[in-house]
């Protein structure tokens, strides 16, 4: 194509790339004015990008051989696109050079066939290396997938695993196909865990200790025998440290082997241990501290002469690096500045079986804080992350409250807890002053629920919108609308309901920092809801016969600095209008008429719980609240105790018909009034009855007591513990006027309260349907016990998984002479939890019920629950 072409001469440091001149003579050294790159070869860039991506610029000078032409490859070589870069000089006119930018692309992946294994490991296999059509194949990706693949099944205990892999290129070298085959072999047992030397510790202990490596057993279920050298590299470690545990600090392993017998396909090892005597800790004395005396350090450290040696005990209660809010000396000096504190226990004096120990300290100077940067927060406001700061400048270096505000920031929900990172730098230990890079990775905060379902007699259709980082002031500033305006930490949710026998509205706004100065949150909401009566007999609803509630709540809450600054209190008001019309139940012996509800609630809450709110793995949860109105009884003049003397009819005659004393007819099955008179019609006898229960409700009288508390424990490596417990009464100033029909408590199911607003409490219980522990009514009392073990599948920003299984028990009560604690319906089961940060928490669980419902006598068995925007 390019026959008249002469090889220039200059040659650069990449195989196959050359530069040209096409029958021009190019004077070496001489600058020359780029006009123009014509880009030949197999390219699917345009040529504009090309261009671009060697940083040349039409118009500027260059030489050729020169720096500008050197950067240009290895520009493009280091792009990874391409397998064949070479520059030509096309033609040079006067000053002006023109250049030919010949580049063939790397092909790109078409398709991949996995042989050799199932179909379910296969998307795994393509999942997990990330083989996608289009990507660029080289030698590099071949090679790290046939390594992560042999890897990948060598850790499952596939030992021979070995994997080929061929690519076939199509005819334009553009596009490739890869087979990849691959050879599972067999998979390979520990047979035998042999160990030689041990008289003071027993094999079963030592065997332990090994913690990934096991023998094969027909009774181990939960640990695979599979060897994988990584994981046994550290269960050695583990071995040692278990004796250093025991007081045998000179335990060691004098040599190790593994054996792999081929025939049989299993693995035989073997390990050759050294005990030496055991030790006791002797005297320990601190040399360098001025900061803190020998006793609160002595106190700290905890050991004391007499003692077995524990070197992992002596290192963990100087520096515990496995819990980073450990109390240890470490930490101690840490929390209160010292930065650059360094401890160093030292074994001064070894005699017979006592050692000697100093522990030797170093203070350095005390580290002030400088400048506090916070760096990837997009949309949330600088100011609503720096108020949750407890690291500020001016202030001394604390390790304790940059855990804490890792915590905090968490608890916002704005940022993946996971990816909160703070980092010190600039550190001038002449100057005794430090930086701190908060670094925050945002997601999505905003959360939607649309769902459709059938229940109450009909379809239900559900809306609801939550922004967790609402800007309220910028609500009325259209550039502010991305799609709305965030960043000011403000929460606002708005959800509507609706089916064939209900409607409900209800919208809440919430500011965390009024007055953005302190932490005192100011909260409100407004609800309506109207239900209409469902007929049983016409299976549908009657439009005139309907219940109505509004709501109106506003309150305020604030953080404590007593007893400790995990504490916050809130409080609240709130104001419901019950409206009945023509609404006749079992619930109310009136169907017409309003009740008004005007109560004060506070709740005190202690709240330790983790880094990350939606999986913490250590901490608590405490809450204990009370709801009461105001005691209408003492002054509103009326004898609870004798209303029903006041009513009109009461009475019926069971007996034959007789002239009362007035001399008037009563019949038989008449209702009689106080004053002998009688009258045979039903309605205005239950008219009258009802009106006795529109005086009792008129404004509801009661309080409400409730407790709960969750514990949060990391039992072994990512297995979570979670422990709780509730307990709720509901009770009556006056006793003659009884328990209010609202705010009762229904137990039992999924927890959903579906579109309920007349202050019910619907309490979880899984293994049962929904609200069947319950009297019809509700219960004035209940309490309940959970135990949850949790496993996180995964934690990633985009969706946070994890499983569980779990234990329940619990029961409501009517009333406070009946309520037996140990009387509870038991479950258990297993569930998932998938929580998105559109979508909230999902989940579906599956649970047995032991026992019956009340009034039954088969036990409930299973139960299939759906979990939709709450967590538990």
């Amino acid at each position: 194509m390019f026959k008249n072409r002469i090889l220039f001469l200059f040659t650069l440091l990449f195989i196959g790339n050359t530069i040209n001149a096409q029958d021009t003579i190019l004077e070496k050294g001489k600058e020359y004015t780029l006009s123009g790159v014509e880009i030949t070869g197999k390219v699917s860039f345009n040529e504009q990008t090309v261009i671009t991506f060697t940083g040349l610029e039409i118009g500027s000078k260059i030489r050729v051989p020169g720096d500008e032409i050197s950067s240009a490859v290895t520009k493009l070589w280091k792009l990874g696109l391409f397998n064949d870069v070479n520059f030509y000089v096309k033609k040079i006119e006067g000053e002006n050079i023109f250049l030919e930018l010949e580049l063939y692309e790397l092909p790109k992946l078409n398709e991949v066939k996995i042989k050799g294994i199932k179909k379910g490991k296969k998307e795994d296999v393509l999942k997990e290396t990330e083989l996608t059509k289009g990507k660029i194949v080289n030698e590099n990706l071949v090679t790290n997938t046939k390594n992560y693949i042999e890897n990948k099944f060598k850790k499952d205990g596939f030992f021979n695993t070995k994997v080929t892999i061929n690519t076939l290129a199509d005819s334009t070298n553009t596009k490739v196909d890869m087979v990849i085959f691959i050879d599972k072999g067999k998979k390979v047992k520990i047979d035998k865990i042999n160990f030689i030397g041990n008289e003071l510790l027993a094999d079963k202990k030592l065997k332990k200790a090994f913690k990934n490596t096991k023998e094969k057993k027909i009774y181990r279920l939960f640990k695979a025998s599979k060897f994988v050298k990584d994981k046994y590299k550290e269960d050695l470690t583990t071995l040692v440290s278990k004796y250093k545990e025991k007081g045998f600090r000179d335990a060691r392993i004098i040599s190790e082997n593994v054996n792999y017998d081929k025939d049989k396909n299993k693995i035989t090892i073997n390990v050759n241990l050294e005990e030496g005597r055991k030790y006791y800790f002797g005297n320990i004395r601190f040399l360098g501290n001025t900061v803190y005396s020998d006793q609160l350090l002595n106190s700290i450290l905890g050991i004391k002469r007499g003692e077995i040696y524990n070197g992992v005990l002596l290192d963990k209660r100087i520096a515990d690096n496995s819990s980073p809010d450990s109390e240890d000396i470490s930490n101690l000096y840490q929390n209160n500045g010292y930065l650059w504190s360094n401890i160093n226990p030292v074994e001064v004096k070894t005699e017979n079986d006592t050692i000697d120990f100093e522990i030797r300290i170093s203070e350095g100077p005390v580290a002030y804080l400088n400048n506090v940067t916070v760096k990837g927060n997009d949309k949330t406001n600088d100011r609503v992350i720096y108020r949750e700061l407890r690291t500020r400048p001016g202030e001394k270096w604390n390790k304790e409250q940059v855990i804490r505000t890792i915590r905090e920031l968490g608890q916002l929900g704005f940022f993946d807890a996971e990816a909160i990172r703070p980092e010190p730098v600039n550190m001038d230990p002449s100057a005794g002053t430090v930086d701190l890079d908060w670094t925050v990775v945002e997601k999505g905060s905003s959360q939607v629920e649309l769902q459709g379902g059938y229940g109450a007699g009909g379809f239900i259709g559900t809306l609801g919108l939550s922004f967790n980082n609402f800007s309220l002031k910028n609500i009325f500033n259209k550039k502010a609308y991305q799609p709305l305006p965030m960043g000011d930490g403000q929460k606002m949710s708005l959800r509507l309901q609706g089916s064939q026998g209900f409607q409900v509205y209800s919208l809440s706004f919430t500011e965390p920092w009024l007055g953005g100065k302190k932490p005192i949150s100011f909260f409100t909401s407004i609800s309506h809801s109207k239900q209409f009566l469902f007929d049983f007999n016409t299976r549908d609803v009657t439009r005139d016969k309907s219940f109505n509630i509004t709501t109106l709540t506003v309150g305020y809450g604030k953080r404590l600095k007593v007893p400790d600054d995990y504490f916050s209190l809130s409080n609240s008001v709130s104001f419901s209008y019950y409206d009945l019309n023509n609404y006749n139940t079992g619930l109310f012996t009136f169907g017409d008429g309003a009740s008004r509800n005007l109560a004060f609630s506070t709740t005190l809450t202690r709240d330790s719980r983790g880094l990350d709110p939606i999986f913490p793995d250590r901490g608590s949860n405490f809450s204990i609240s009370a709801k009461f109105s105001l005691p209408y009884s003492l002054w509103n003049g009326v004898d609870y105790g004798n209303l029903e003397k006041q009513e009109q009819y009461k009475l019926k005659n069971k007996g034959a018909s007789y002239t009362n004393s007035n001399g008037n007819f009563v019949p038989q099955g008449a209702y009689i009034d106080e004053f002998g008179d009688a009258t045979t019609d039903f309605n205005k006898a239950v008219k009258d009855d009802a009106l006795i229960d529109q005086e009792r409700f008129k404004w509801l009288e009661f309080y409400k007591v409730k407790f709960s508390g969750d514990w949060y424990t990391k039992v072994y490596k990512k297995f979570v513990l979670r422990a709780r417990g509730e307990f709720g009464f509901l009770g009556a100033y006056n006793a003659d006027r009884g328990i209010i029909p609202f705010e009762r408590f229904f137990v039992g199911g999924d927890g959903l309260a579906n579109f309920a607003l007349d202050g019910r409490e619907v309490i979880q219980l899984r293994g049962y349907p929904n609200n069947s522990l319950s009297s019809q009514d509700g219960g004035s009392i209940y309490n309940k016990y959970s135990m949850e073990l949790r496993y996180p599948i995964t934690m990633k920003q985009t969706a946070k998984i994890y499983a569980m299984t779990f234990l329940e028990a619990g029961s409501a009560f009517d009333s406070f002479k009946k309520f037996d604690p140990f009387k509870m319906q038991r479950s258990a089961g297993f569930g998932l939890r998938v929580f998105m940060p559109a979508f909230g928490l999902l989940g579906i669980d599956f649970a047995h019920g032991f026992d019956p419902v009340p009034g039954d006598t088969i036990k409930s068995g299973w139960q299939t629950h759906f979990i939709i925007g709450q967590q538990f």
